[in-house]
């Protein structure tokens, strides 16, 4: 299907799950004259959907993309894949060449001064404060052998665990989901379970918009089927909710009421499935005390349908419909991601949406699963994984953990009790000692928390201190982040290096390279490894020469854990466009399902029942016993109104790369504020009308687009504008569990401007 660049802006906040491209792109991709010379196959820059692309090269440039027929896009692409070329050629806003900040400015450097300067202030600190006063700040957009490396430089090297990254902003939520339910993180099933599914109950997900590849395949599932269900659970009516069956629209911060009151239901119904929870699942309070069945249904009589509408909003009769709805379905599928997570009780709020499968049994078959959607290329693959958060180490191993370490060290040769026995500081936590001058040094990598922290002035304030010093490796010269690091480092972008993404479903991908770094950009694996070698790290920690060495040794520290990779080579990734892991052998075609005897090879072929949980001591999941606990900030007289932030279809995260693209650029050029019709009309708004917001953390003024997507008493901003940062107004509360923000809900006031 070809677009032509007006019809795509035309349609592109109407239809976005249809606009998913195919072919070359020749309208939209095309960044130079010509056919391409060579195709090379790597993975989509942006969301954790983590699509194959070809990019075509003509004399050293890329001039074009279409989406790898191979891999499980099959071919297609969204809006933002196909301006890939656009982005990458935008060579006049990258950083070419390091530079030292000196009065004020920055100014250029060498390579040798700029690496001098970092490895001083680093060495000074350690020296002077101790090795916890220095930190790495990474991302689920590095590649896996980045944060690999990262991880070992400071948790093996440095004897520092204050190892984080903006993952811990998205996905720390799903994580601690995932950890406390089953024991290990990442999801039991994978997309081809989309094509099974006869029920897909997706909350706090806009998937037109932020997985629109994924919402494609969930249109097609229900267009194939018309019985298929598609339930919605969103404060918003997206165009994810105009597809849906039922769309339920609630007060902000309130799914869990939800959530247990549809547990009450099914259980009311006798759709639950005693079979199943009675051999496999154990329920457990809040402070951890196994308790049976009997205890679950009594905790549950707090959360009647007629009691969570008192909650949530929600009418009684809807919340019945859709909780049988999803307990009639043969395979259900879940579908979850930041809605869920950025809140201050998103872990429980996992738990509550997994408990639905445990109760009733619709787990490890075919469309039936617990599916959490990622935000970035590689926060599961490159991050979650590898352990290159404050708490963990490679391989859902916890530091916390003598047993763990100990594994640790000797697959990395390392004296017993290298590796530091207490967890780092997480990410609020470690801006906050940065900001009050108790970090000293930080290393910024891939990321812009300058613009994408929660209290984001907070943090910015901090980062002018004059008695703490901050590198930052970034691209764009036009980052917000840039202006305010010491050093700032040039490295290689997207497909002017080498190796693998990570995406949702467990499946590693080979990102090639197609054209060399332009100007003196390296890769961030060699800017590391020449700061581990400056640094005076043992070369028997750090033996690396090359990128592919590091992905040897991953798969090697994987294949003593559940997470086993072995099997995925250099020469094998290279051929094959991805593969699901568990994949312990290079023969094994990798693992849709696991935790499925049969499917799972952790599980032995002559294991008595067909699944084990074997994350858990006992081998069963657990279902929580979570109440309902209000947001950290509730609207009240003085802010009425609550705020909420995400994503457009057009740009991504902090829009340092979509607003590179002309065409994306155009579609939406700023931020707006959304509101409902009957707000609009109560404070005297018309589309168009400037509109001031205030929070307790600062005041902005964004243009009104008044609609009716927006449920009364919420508005909503996008938080892609540099120029507009809605996080100046955002709280940082953050869940005691994953130490994850509460981006979604705050209290908020607006008038017109």
């Amino acid at each position: 299907m070809k677009l032509t660049r007006r019809e795509v802006l035309k349609s592109a906040a109407a239809a976005s799950a249809f606009m998913a491209l195919n072919g070359t792109l020749p309208d939209m991709a095309v960044a130079a004259p010509g056919e391409p010379d060579k195709w090379v196959k790597a993975v989509c820059r942006f969301c954790g959907t983590g699509c194959g692309v070809m990019i075509g090269v003509k004399n050293g440039k890329v001039v074009t993309v279409k989406g790898d027929p191979n891999n499980h896009n099959k071919g297609f692409l969204c809006l933002k894949g196909a301006e890939l070329p656009s982005i990458v050629n935008a060579t006049k806003s990258r950083v070419t060449r390091p530079y030292i900040r000196n009065n004020g400015q920055l100014v250029p450097a060498s390579w040798d001064e700029a690496m001098n300067l970092v490895v001083s202030k680093f060495k000074s600190a350690i020296k002077e404060h101790g090795p916890t006063s220095v930190a790495y700040y990474g991302s689920g957009q590095a590649l896996t052998e980045e944060s690999y490396l990262a991880n070992k430089i400071w948790k093996a090297g440095l004897r520092c665990n204050n190892v984080e990254g903006n993952p811990r902003l998205c996905m720390a939520s799903a994580v601690g989901g995932y950890y406390t339910s089953f024991g290990k993180d990442e999801p039991i099933g994978c997309y081809k379970d989309i094509d099974a599914a006869t029920c897909f109950f997706i909350i706090g997900a806009n998937m037109s918009e932020c997985h629109p590849i994924l919402f494609k395949r969930v249109a097609a599932r229900k267009q194939a089927d018309p019985n298929v269900k598609i339930i919605v659970v969103d404060p918003r009516r997206t165009n994810t909710a105009r597809i849906a069956d039922i769309h339920v629209s609630f007060k902000p911060g309130t799914d869990l009421a939800i959530l247990n009151a549809m547990a009450y239901v099914i259980i009311e119904e006798e759709l639950d499935n005693p079979r199943f929870y009675n051999k496999y699942v154990n329920f457990m309070t809040n402070d951890k005390k196994k308790v049976d069945f009997k205890a679950y249904r009594k905790f549950l009589q707090d959360y009647t349908p007629e009691k969570a509408e008192k909650i949530s909003g929600v009418p009684a009769e809807q919340i019945r419909t859709i909780a049988k709805m999803f307990g009639n379905a043969s395979a259900p599928m879940s579908l979850w991601t930041m809605g869920l997570n950025q809140h201050i009780r998103g872990v429980w709020a996992n738990n509550l949406t997994t408990n639905l499968h445990l109760l009733t049994g619709q787990l490890g078959k075919p469309g039936a699963t617990n599916f959490s959607l990622t935000g970035q290329p590689n926060a599961c693959g490159g991050v979650r994984d590898t352990g290159s958060l404050c708490h963990l180490l490679p391989a859902g191993r916890m530091i916390k953990k003598s047993k763990d370490r100990a594994a640790l060290e000797k697959q990395w040769g390392l004296k017993p009790g290298t590796i530091a026995p207490k967890p780092g500081l997480h990410t609020i936590a470690l801006w906050n000692a940065f900001s009050e001058g108790k970090i000293k040094a930080m290393f910024v990598l891939c990321t812009n928390p300058a613009q994408s922290l929660p209290n984001v002035n907070m943090y910015t304030e901090g980062m002018k201190r004059k008695d703490n010093f901050m590198v930052l490796s970034e691209p764009f010269m036009d980052a917000e982040t840039v202006k305010y690091c010491d050093v700032l480092l040039p490295p290689a972008f997207w497909c002017e290096k080498r190796g693998v993404y990570g995406c949702t479903e467990r499946r590693y991908s080979l990102l090639m390279k197609a054209i060399e770094p332009i100007g003196e950009c390296r890769p961030d694996v060699d800017i590391l490894l020449d700061f581990a070698k400056r640094m005076g790290v043992d070369p028997k920690v750090i033996p690396f020469n090359n990128v592919d060495d590091i992905w040897d040794e991953w798969r090697e520290v994987s294949s003593a854990t559940p997470y086993n990779f072995k099997g995925m080579t250099r020469a094998r990734q290279e051929k094959e466009s991805g593969i699901l892991w568990p994949c312990p052998t290079e023969d094994h075609p990798g693992t849709c399902h696991r935790y499925v005897r049969g499917e799972d090879p952790n599980i032995p072929k002559d294991y008595k029942n067909k699944m084990w949980f074997y994350g858990t001591k006992d081998g069963k999941a657990r279902l929580w016993l979570r109440p309902y606990a209000p947001a950290a900030e509730e609207p009240d007289a003085k802010y009425p109104m609550v705020l909420t932030t995400g994503r457009v279809i057009d740009h991504w995260h902090t829009g340092t790369m979509t607003m590179k693209s002309p065409v994306l650029r155009r579609s939406f050029p700023n931020a707006y504020v959304e509101v409902n019709i009957d707000d609009a009309k109560k404070h005297g708004i018309k589309n168009g009308d400037n509109v001031l917001l205030e929070t307790r953390r600062d005041k902005m003024v964004f243009q009104a687009k008044v609609s009716d997507v927006c449920r009364p008493g919420l508005v909503f901003v996008p938080w892609f504008d540099q120029n507009l940062i809605i996080n100046k107004l955002t709280l940082n509360a953050f869940d005691k569990g994953s130490k994850q923000p509460e981006y979604k809900i705050c209290a908020v006031r607006i008038k017109k401007a």
